[in-house]
């Protein structure tokens, strides 16, 4: 547990081990073309891997609206053939496709988390999109039409058939890795079989890797780099590497990085070797790329170093790359019309009400049920806040047709129900809650007028939307209490209010300390993070990632 979760910001912001390292970079690249304000703000870029100890997104403003985005894809890319070209490899496209006949296709943007964060890097190289197009096509014909439609947004199709997807993502992705990835751990017997057997859902997610790598070859050519992303693909850099050792290839994970539960996976030492067979390794936060590190020493029996894992004098780098938000695009935002008239209706809806907010989408990490039973606490504990104070929860629905979150979600609409009857009354409740997604402009409102952002994920890969709150703060300058939990601790955690996400005990504590806060250290608080945020931007990482794969690879 942090030890500064209720100490004010100005004994806890020394310059740390990450800002130490990057200085020593920056000085020995001092001949290299900075990054901007590299020389002013060394805590930008990455965290190399050091031998210490065990020798070492999603954003619901990004996925829930289309406004913002700054036009196609195809308008971004201007005609500079010396541009180097960037092939972007993720499960998804960012677009959504839909069939409107035989050869007739219209496409819109889906502004996702890892869209929004390389649109700025597309300006410094031609960027290729390369993913399962979110449909199935069966018929030559619709597959010759959708590949021509989607050419023109700079996007590639990798076309997957039903039971691919129904193994691959559905089974292997969704069912084993991303909740191992999590903590939850590998599910019993009994959940397996709605999907079939373990191994059927491994050889599918290896085959859907090859069929990646085989479209990925096909569009190929020297000099490209190849970034491939998260958890979906960790065989494709070795598939790759297989068709061209001399192939620039990068991997990123945008989530956890587990310790010690990843060894209860069966293929682990599989994925494992075939994710070494990159030249980079990115994650979100150093403790992830030191969990991997551990993996491969433990389980592969390599020898991790300074610099990453080296095995029979092959070294893959490994480094810690925070992702950022398009910041100043929610800055500008408050500014417009249709933000300040949202803004205007809050205020006057909650007039003499503290503003709480939470915003997930719903699933078995987001610490739901873990935020509203510490607001109920609080609510015992503070009698006098008890119609001083609303909890606004925005739950965007995920897997409806999944059992586990179908629950999920009863147990949440119960305990919502039992707290608004208990403390409410016939004008007013102490919980708002609502089983939907907001729009951008809405979002930002939202966040604006927010006293108190509550961000209890239970794990968490990096976590946007504290960023986002930060980023929509500049006025009100809230409270930020942050899951140590979340990858956004390690970078927001000297503004924000830590806590244990399991301790429901000192969630409420929390609470009573952002609402009873002096303004003096509320806006110590978020002067620190808003400069993190206003900074460390989507674009700054991905050029950094870039750079170092250029880098490694040579």
């Amino acid at each position: 547990m942090a030890t500064n979760k209720s100490n004010g910001i100005s004994n806890i912001v020394p310059p740390t081990r990450l800002e130490r390292l990057l200085r020593d970079r920056v000085s020995r690249k001092s001949s290299k073309a900075p990054y901007p304000n590299e020389a002013t703000d060394t805590n930008r870029g990455t965290e190399p891997f050091e031998d210490e100890g065990d020798n070492l997104g999603t954003s619901h403003a990004e996925q829930n609206s289309e406004a913002g985005v700054h036009g196609e894809i195809c308008e971004m890319q201007e005609a500079r053939p010396t541009r180097q070209r960037l092939l972007v490899v993720a499960n998804r496209l960012p677009v959504s496709a839909i069939r409107s006949g035989e050869v007739t296709w219209s496409l819109e943007i889906s502004a996702g988390g890892l869209f929004s964060a390389l649109l700025g890097c597309v300006k410094k190289f031609e960027a290729r999109w390369i993913g399962w197009p979110g449909v199935n096509v069966p018929d030559e014909a619709g597959q010759r039409a959708l590949t021509t439609a989607l050419a023109e947004k700079m996007c590639i199709p990798v076309f997957l058939d039903e039971d691919i997807i129904d193994q691959y993502y559905n089974g292997y992705c969704n069912n084993i890795l991303w909740p191992l990835f999590h903590y939850l751990g590998l599910p019993q017997e009994d959940r397996l079989v709605t999907t079939r057997s373990f191994q059927s859902q491994f050889d599918a997610y290896k085959k859907a890797n090859q069929m990646f790598a085989d479209v990925v070859n096909e569009h190929y050519v020297e000099g490209d780099v190849v970034w491939c992303h998260d958890y979906h693909l960790m065989f494709l850099p070795e598939c790759l590497k297989k068709y061209n050792s001399e192939m620039k290839v990068g991997w990123f994970l945008h989530t956890p990085f587990p310790s010690e539960i990843h060894r209860t996976l069966p293929s682990w030492s599989e994925l494992l070797r075939s994710v070494l067979a990159a030249d980079l390794v990115g994650f979100h936060t150093y403790d992830y790329a030191r969990h991997f590190v551990s993996a491969c020493t433990r389980i592969l029996g390599l020898e991790g170093t300074p610099k990453g894992v080296e095995d029979q004098g092959r070294l893959t780098r490994l480094a810690a790359f925070p992702i950022g938000i398009d910041s100043h695009r929610f800055i500008r935002a408050l500014e417009t019309p249709q933000v300040q008239e949202h803004i205007n209706e809050l205020k006057r809806i909650f007039t003499g009400r503290k503003v709480i907010l939470g915003f997930v989408c719903l699933d078995m990490i987001k610490g739901i049920r873990e935020k509203i039973l510490a607001f109920e606490k609080f609510l015992e504990e503070n009698s006098e806040w008890q119609h001083k104070v609303v909890l606004l929860q925005i739950a965007v629905p995920t897997r409806t047709d999944v059992p586990e979150y179908q629950k999920l979600t009863s147990q949440v609409h119960e305990i919502v129900g039992r707290i608004n009857s208990r403390f409410g009354t016939l004008t007013a409740v102490p919980i708002h809650h609502l089983d939907r997604s907001l729009d951008f402009y809405a979002l930002c409102a939202l966040y604006a007028v927010t006293d108190v952002a509550l961000v209890t994920y239970l794990r968490d890969g990096m976590n946007l939307d504290s960023y986002e709150f930060v980023a929509c703060q500049e006025s009100k300058k809230g409270v930020l209490i942050l899951s140590e939990f979340a990858g956004a601790a390690q970078s927001l955690g000297a503004g924000a209010i830590l806590v244990n996400t399991w301790n429901i005990t000192e969630i409420a504590s929390s609470i009573a300390q952002a609402l009873n806060m002096l303004p003096e250290e509320r806006e110590k608080r978020h002067k620190h993070n808003f400069e993190h945020v206003r900074n460390h931007t989507a674009q700054l990482w991905a050029e950094t990632f870039v750079s170092e794969l250029n880098e490694a690879s040579c």
